[in-house]
């Protein structure tokens, strides 16, 4: 399911005209799943995860650090929570 979640967030920000890289950072562990850039720079995180999971103890500690420093991170489980994510950006939230 958490792929299913990760292809269909991949598929939205891509239609946004954006992209979702995927993050892999050796040795520093609890960095979201995805990256997302999008036009007119805005730039946020998102950590896909299967219905009703939530991240891991130290992925939680690496999102507040990232809210921390001013930065959005989503955790998107569900088509539906990527909708929601999608919309907070249309709308301007970053």
């Amino acid at each position: 399911m958490e792929k299913t979640v990760e292809q269909y967030l991949r598929k939205q920000v891509k239609k946004a005209g954006g992209l979702a890289l995927k993050l892999v950072c050796p040795g520093f562990t609890g960095v979201p799943d995805r990256l997302i850039l999008l036009p007119g720079g805005q730039m946020c995180f998102a950590e896909t995860k299967d219905a009703g999971k939530t991240p891991r103890p130290r992925q939680k500690r690496v999102h507040e650090k990232l809210r921390e420093l001013g930065f959005w991170v989503f955790v998107p489980d569900s088509k539906a929570a990527v909708d929601s994510m999608m919309a907070c950006i249309r709308e301007g939230y970053l």
